[in-house]
């Protein structure tokens, strides 16, 4: 089994989403581009990625939103040294009908008092469905693995929630746990490094905004 050194996840630069929501009105979610803001942050951390990835392959997985794309074109990475995958499952957890902006407030009001992992939008999708397709992903890209050649550099590129909920999975966070941390920044990483004790440590945590505190027995 060749598992990676590194397994970097990344956020997309703001988008015009983040920048104004009332744009969700006239354009998908998923057609939402980068603001010019956006494309130098993605640039930024290109610079850094370049650094840390040398000369060394990389297997990319990129959300099919057309801001992670163009935060992964942003990074410029060497074509020679990248294998680009779109992969359906590491997309943003579906809203459901954004063109009523104020029932989304209201959606959102109702989420932070519920919890992010349980509260399911109208129409949408639930904190624990994005997880299971996170943990889905995750298990193929374990598999991936099991080839001899596999790339040293695992990179994936896609949305706050979906990286939180990753990385939920892959470190067997507590939902408490998970409730107590923030979002990263627009274009901001978390790299799972392999250790010498043959495990994956997050190079830095999450911000917290709370202490967790759990129904049950689990630490």
């Amino acid at each position: 089994m060749a598992r990676p050194r590194r397994i970097v996840l990344v956020r997309h630069g703001e988008s015009e989403g983040n920048e104004d929501d009332s744009i969700y009105e006239r354009v998908p979610d998923h057609a939402l581009a980068l603001t010019e803001k956006g494309v130098r942050q993605a640039r930024a951390t290109g610079e850094r990625l370049r650094e840390l990835f040398g000369r060394e392959r990389i297997s990319a997985y990129v959300s099919p939103y057309r801001r992670t794309h163009q935060t992964l074109a942003a990074f410029e990475l060497d074509p020679q040294l990248l294998r680009v995958r779109e992969e359906p499952r590491l997309r943003e957890q579906d809203w459901g009908n954004w063109q009523d902006r104020e029932d989304v407030r209201k959606q959102k009001a109702y989420r932070d008092a519920y919890g992010h992992f349980f509260y399911r939008f109208a129409q949408g999708e639930s904190g624990a469905d994005v997880y299971d397709r996170a943990g889905a992903f995750l298990e193929s890209l374990w598999r991936s693995f099991e080839k001899p050649d596999h790339p040293p550099n695992v990179l994936i590129v896609t949305h706050g929630l979906t990286m939180r909920l990753f990385c939920m999975r892959w470190l067997h966070w507590t939902v408490a746990e998970f409730e107590s941390l923030s979002n990263p920044g627009n274009a901001e990483t978390r790299t799972l490094e392999l250790g010498k004790d043959g495990r994956y440590h997050l190079d830095r945590p999450f911000e917290q905004w709370c202490t967790p505190r759990s129904y049950g027995s689990c630490t």
